[in-house]
């Protein structure tokens, strides 16, 4: 008998995939070809009997950072039925807080960290600007996605910020980032692995006069092939700390050669499985390898 299986999504209202392939629908595809029983399932839906299922796909729970404290609540959940998920609830827990970011540069590897402004504390901006060192900075929730909340405010006109960001902080704990020119001026590098080996890579670039390169915000993404040194770089990252993934998609950019990390997304990246034509062909042994062949 197949196994069943949950491809792990959101209730769509259209803030988080407008302009994109259905990625939930290729995986349904592979699945199909593969042989093996499943349906796609939102997570917060209470509606939803878990334990009828043996294994858990995450790929588009898009909104979990809308609603974090219940999406916690559904891994604990999950956790306690012990049903088999990937990528596993240990490495989603540690990746849905960009304090990550601070544990990887803490061991060594080039990384865009920033600095983490405590929830109901008051930004001083004299501190970030002597820990962040850039005339231009980004401000994020510190769980967060989407470019959800996200502003690039220059030092000098923090004045006009401090406010907002003041109030935001009242509610979560935020990340102040520096502005990498790069970014706007290259774009940003998408590397994507599956089971630990690379697969495919993007940059992702973005509109005339906007800093964000989500493709919502009209950036645009072209299949690039990465440079040995970059992808030496991030072959490290996953090796490091996502060593049990099924999918890994490393985001970063390069300053002065040297490719600095961003977001290592291990939660529900979009793959650009519809841009790559080693993209699938990649998934679908990934797939075959963690439900078929390794798992009992």
């Amino acid at each position: 008998m197949p196994h069943q299986v949950a491809i792990v999504s959101y209730l769509s209202v259209g803030a988080y995939d407008s302009n994109t392939v259905d990625e939930d629908k290729i995986l349904s595809s592979i699945l199909t070809e593969l042989g093996i029983a499943h349906e796609i399932r939102v997570w917060s839906d209470s509606s939803v009997d878990w334990t009828g299922y043996s294994y858990l796909l995450i790929k588009s729970p898009w909104d979990y950072f809308d609603y974090y404290p219940e999406f916690l609540d559904w891994i604990k959940k999950i956790r306690a039925l012990g049903i088999p998920v990937w990528n596993d609830l240990d490495t989603v827990v540690w990746n849905s807080s960009k304090e990550y970011l601070l544990e990887i540069e803490a061991k060594g590897f080039p990384v865009v960290s920033g600095m983490i402004l405590k929830k109901g504390s008051k930004p001083d901006i004299l501190e970030i600007a002597e820990k962040v060192k850039s005339g231009t900075i980004v401000v994020k929730p510190l769980v967060s996605g989407g470019a959800k909340n996200t502003h690039k405010i220059p030092v000098e006109k923090w004045v006009d910020f401090e406010g907002k960001v003041t109030q935001f902080m009242q509610f979560e704990d935020f990340l102040v980032q520096p502005f990498v020119s790069e970014v706007a001026e290259v774009g940003e590098y998408s590397l994507i692995f599956f089971n630990k080996k690379f697969s495919h890579a993007v940059l992702k670039t973005p509109a005339k006069s906007d800093f964000r390169v989500q493709h919502y915000f009209g950036g645009t993404i072209q299949e690039i092939q990465p440079s040995v040194a970059m992808l030496d770089s991030c072959q490290k990252l996953v090796n490091e700390f996502g060593s049990k993934t099924l999918y890994a998609r490393v985001d970063g950019v390069e300053i002065g050669g040297v490719f600095h990390l961003m977001e290592l997304e291990l939660i529900e990246p979009y793959l650009f499985l519809a841009l790559s034509e080693k993209a699938i062909p990649n998934y679908r042994e990934a797939l075959r390898e963690r439900l078929l062949e390794n798992v009992g």
